[in-house]
């Protein structure tokens, strides 16, 4: 990556201070220090590169970093993790800048940790089912590195995400309603403090199925954003490769149809491995986008794994719960090829609701509330949507309850900008009055700060505020997010 050495020019300088007291730590020295650790290529304080670091795929702008740097290994961000916390420098973690809520902004400046040349997999032990991967490994590189071993990682967010990034949000997916999220899969973290001190979540090595030692360590940096260390390494819980695969698609003739379908489904005990929700306007999307042909109606996309025995019997039993719900046939997709066209025009669906209104930008809600009021929570959210005027596709993973409103507006019109913000906190409340959370997936970020008090309450606001101040005393990790 020969970005070079770019010294601070006083152009540079005015523009690092803009809007802010001048910061001290700020220095060509300072410079000099993380060059000394990672070398001049891999140090840059380049507008577009500062820029390209300062956001990710959110509706909150951008707020680039004072510098980036590229580690090559844990050494590195333990060197350079040392340099910011003696100067008090900000320290920003960045993985694939796929997020949705904002958590790579730079809010105060400060340093930008790139981690993708940390890109190591190591220790797959098949007998055991586990793995080690550094943060520049992403779920589809790990899963082509295993191909072949009967073993695979089911957590699937959509995007080709960086397994330690999808481990500090707590990333969830299409799958999780079998295979649980990323809090069921991460058996042990290497992760950076602030002051470059080295922790292992589990201890060095160790990779149990389970433990009662102790504090859950591990637990508390998945879903923690960055904000109490960088995720160095994470070791992951893998799973074998189902003897067979059967996948198919549903139009219903109502939203409560096709949720009442999922409740159903659920409440029979039928081990389905994705059971995914697209409202009209969201199919309409995707048959455009992805050339498909399916009837323009609130849809279920559906996936069984197991025996072949066992998966008839799925289908089976689902397609009478279906029917009974005045769903229609499932449209099938047996085939590999057939089966990964259905699955990705469900993964194109941000790009496809974006299509909807080209030159337009999109902000993914994120709600879950407990199954039993999953039908009510989408109907009137649905009744909201068509009272706003928004363009706000539907699309969910409503096997847990999790799901999403693609909301498409014109980030220059201001009025616009209010409605979006105003149904997105709309929609946030309704979903804890209904017992459920504000965030099932993208994380708290810079948006949903406030109803997270709302959610937990101030004591256990107080509470994490205290982990906080303990592991990062100088409130320099990743600051202004989540708190």
């Amino acid at each position: 990556m020969a970005l070079g050495r770019r010294s601070l020019g006083p152009a540079a300088r005015r523009a690092y201070s803009r809007g802010a007291a001048a910061k001290a730590w700020l220095t060509e020295g300072f410079l000099d220090s993380l060059r000394a650790v990672v070398g001049a290529p891999n140090v840059s304080t380049a507008p577009a590169v500062r820029e390209q670091h300062g956001h990710d795929e959110s509706m909150h702008r951008c707020r680039p970093p004072d510098a980036v740097v590229w580690p090559q290994n844990v050494d590195h961000v333990s060197l350079l993790a040392q340099a910011c916390y003696s100067r008090g420098a900000p320290i920003i973690p960045f993985g694939t800048g796929t997020g949705l809520e904002g958590g790579v902004g730079a809010v105060q400046g400060g340093v930008c940790f790139d981690l993708t040349q940390m890109d190591q997999i190591s220790d797959l032990n098949t007998e055991d089912f586990t793995v080690a991967v550094e943060p520049g490994v992403t779920r589809k590189t790990l899963n082509n590195f295993l191909r072949g071993s009967g073993l695979w990682f089911p957590v699937d967010p959509g995007a080709d995400a960086s397994l330690c990034g999808m481990a500090a949000t707590a990333a969830s997916g299409t799958n999780a309603v079998r295979y649980g999220t990323m809090r069921h899969n991460v058996l042990n973290l290497q992760v950076v403090l602030p002051d470059g001190t080295v922790l292992h979540t589990a201890g060095r090595n160790r990779r149990p199925r389970k433990s009662a030692a102790g504090y859950h360590l591990t637990g508390l940096f998945v879903g923690s954003e960055g904000t109490l260390g960088l995720i160095t390494q994470a070791t992951l819980r893998l799973h074998g490769v189902p003897e067979a695969t059967a996948a198919a698609a549903c139009a219903f003739p109502s939203v409560k149809e096709a949720v009442d379908s999922t409740v159903q489904v659920l409440q029979a005990g039928i081990p389905v491995a994705r059971i995914e929700f697209l409202d009209d306007v969201m199919i309409g999307a995707c048959n455009r986008f992805s050339h498909l042909n399916y009837a323009e109606l609130p849809t279920l996309f559906l996936e069984f794994h197991g025996t072949e025995h066992g998966v008839a019997e799925q289908v089976q039993a689902a397609g009478e719960i279906v029917k009974s719900n005045g769903g229609s046939d499932f449209a099938w997709a047996q085939e590999q090829e057939a089966r990964n066209q259905l699955w990705a025009a469900r993964h194109n669906a941000w790009y496809a609701a974006l299509a909807l209104r080209p030159g337009w930008k999109g902000y993914s809600t994120d709600v879950c509330v407990p199954i039993s009021r999953l039908p009510e929570i989408l109907v009137e959210t649905k009744k909201d949507l068509m009272e706003s005027k928004i363009v706000g596709p539907m699309v969910g993973h409503v096997g847990d309850g999790n799901f999403h409103c693609l909301l498409i507006h014109d980030p220059e019109d201001e009025g616009q900008r209010r409605s979006v913000a105003d149904f997105a906190e709309r929609l946030g409340k309704r979903a804890l009055a209904m017992d459920g959370t504000c965030t099932g997936e993208h994380g708290v970020g810079l948006g949903k700060r406030q109803l997270l008090r709302e959610e937990v309450g101030e004591v256990a606001l107080a509470t994490m505020r205290q982990i906080k101040a303990a592991l990062d005393p100088k409130l320099l990790m990743n600051p202004g997010k989540v708190l």
